[in-house]
């Protein structure tokens, strides 16, 4: 190997080499590689997801923490893209790239240009949105909005793409659109939460510097690209263990109360409701210390219009989000049925990679075992639907309080409502002694939450076009 190279660098031909170190900026390399060494069901999700795509991205070797919704997931995203389905191939990359364009994340716009071309894409398109089919520039209003402020979507939306003449959508190819969008804003908040570092062939994941003995060379020192392993430095502002350690019993003790007040006593209906209105306000006003615009860049924002809507202008403004009650309309009684009528299979594989996020457990908490972690499962999951106004009757969101403090609730509104801003700082400010299993855990619930709540304002707005 080395004599190749050595004669590739004799020809003048340079080699590019990764950028970073592993899949995840904010996930120790060792880490993941120790964890797809060790589970044989690794070995065969990754044999099949390199027989589908021609590759193992590193949204792929980040979830391998968790096999069971990796294959979900990866079985899922294998039907939207490559089978039987009402839109084209190119479509649908181009659908995904818009998508992930909402949050300007070039990661997966990159992802997707490539296989967008390999599937016989114009590359016009590519050149910005108004250079796609009207058909396709119809679909921007609903991907803004469902992106950034979901419980505005109306059925005059629906009606709009529905109805445009020689540019109309017919209801499967929308409902297919639809779950294209949900699982790609979705996806971005995955890639900024768990900080997906850049595939090697992509802008950013690689340089032609030849690596020094040490993997770095001394213009990497004074530029600052090394990492802080082998630097060994210690963050600024860290906590020490004792610290992180009271946490976490700090926590399991109020899991703990918490299931003694629920059996002695229950919260009457007007309390319950009285409760979701205060966590649903004081969620709009959750934010980071540092929170700015960032600007997105022209080879992202071109793939979409409008650059300045966003979930900050509405929450910062005080308007009010509508309440949605889950007991009028909910995913398992009405959306998917919905989305299967419209579009066989795909509902109960959708339906069924929520079940396993939502329901995922290995009974542990950081260093604790045999633990039922079901109470936080459904505070987070909550806690993400309340900041989109949905609300479920049965639940005291008193609880949220009590079980997700502030730095938690910051990460979580920010890898949800806009991804782009989350921060390495950000990743580990909360849960200081859990494994970073579970904070990858914790990215998938907050995916599929985020994917649950946008799809039940489309589809209920598509319900209420076709009644």
């Amino acid at each position: 190997m080395d004599l190749i190279l050595f004669t590739f660098l004799e020809l003048g031909i340079r080699i590019p080499r990764p950028l970073g170190h592993g899949p995840s900026r904010f996930i120790p390399e060792k880490e993941i590689l120790q964890v797809g060494n060790e589970d044989a069901q690794m070995h065969t999700l990754f044999a099949d997801s390199f027989a589908a795509l021609g590759r193992l991205d590193n949204i792929t070797l980040v979830m391998v923490f968790h096999p069971q919704y990796l294959e979900s997931f990866l079985k899922t995203q294998h039907y939207l893209l490559q089978m039987d389905g009402p839109l084209p191939l190119h479509y649908r990359h181009y659908i995904g790239i818009m998508a992930a364009a909402r949050h300007q994340c070039s990661y997966l716009v990159n992802l997707h240009v490539n296989d967008f071309l390999h599937v016989g894409g114009d590359p016009k398109w590519l050149n910005g949105l108004e250079n796609a089919p009207q058909k396709l520039q119809n679909l921007g209003e609903l991907n803004k909005v469902l992106a950034h402020r979901p419980w505005l979507i109306t059925k005059e939306h629906i009606e709009q793409l529905l109805k445009a003449e020689e540019h109309s959508w017919s209801l499967a190819e929308l409902v297919h659109a639809v779950v294209l969008l949900t699982h790609y804003h979705s996806l971005a908040s995955f890639t900024f939460g768990c900080g997906i570092s850049p595939e090697i062939h992509c802008d950013g994941g690689h340089t032609f510097r030849p690596p020094s003995v040490s993997n770095y060379c001394i213009c990497d020192i004074t530029n600052g690209n090394h990492s802080m392993e082998e630097m060994h430095v210690i963050p600024a502002g860290s906590v020490s263990i004792t610290d992180s350690f009271c946490e976490v019993e700090a926590l399991m003790e109020k899991m703990k109360q918490l299931q003694e007040c629920r059996d002695e006593e229950e919260a009457s209906q007007e309390e319950m409701a009285s409760r979701f209105e205060i966590e649903k306000r004081e969620s709009m006003f959750v934010f980071s210390s540092d929170d700015e615009e960032v600007a997105p860049a022209r080879d992202v924002s071109r793939h979409f219009e409008d650059t300045s809507y966003g979930y900050k202008d509405f929450s910062r403004h005080g308007m009010h989000v509508p309440t949605f009650r889950v007991q009028d309309y909910c995913w398992e009684d009405h959306g998917y049925s919905l989305v299967n009528r419209l579009y066989p299979d795909v509902g109960q594989l959708i339906d069924e990679k929520f079940h396993i996020a939502y329901n995922l457990t290995y009974n542990t908490m950081a260093m604790h075992k045999d633990v039922d972690t079901s109470m936080l499962r459904r505070a987070i999951w909550n806690y993400i639907h309340c900041m989109f106004g949905i609300r479920y009757d049965d639940y005291d969101y008193g609880e949220i309080n009590q079980l997700l403090d502030r730095s938690f609730k910051v990460y979580i509104k920010t890898v949800v409502c806009t991804p782009e801003k989350a921060t390495k700082r950000m990743y580990d400010s909360f849960w200081r002694q859990f494994k970073h299993s579970e904070k990858v855990h914790v990215n998938l619930l907050l995916i599929e939450a985020r994917m649950q709540a946008e799809l039940l304002y489309a589809l209920r707005a598509i319900t209420r076009y076709m009644t």
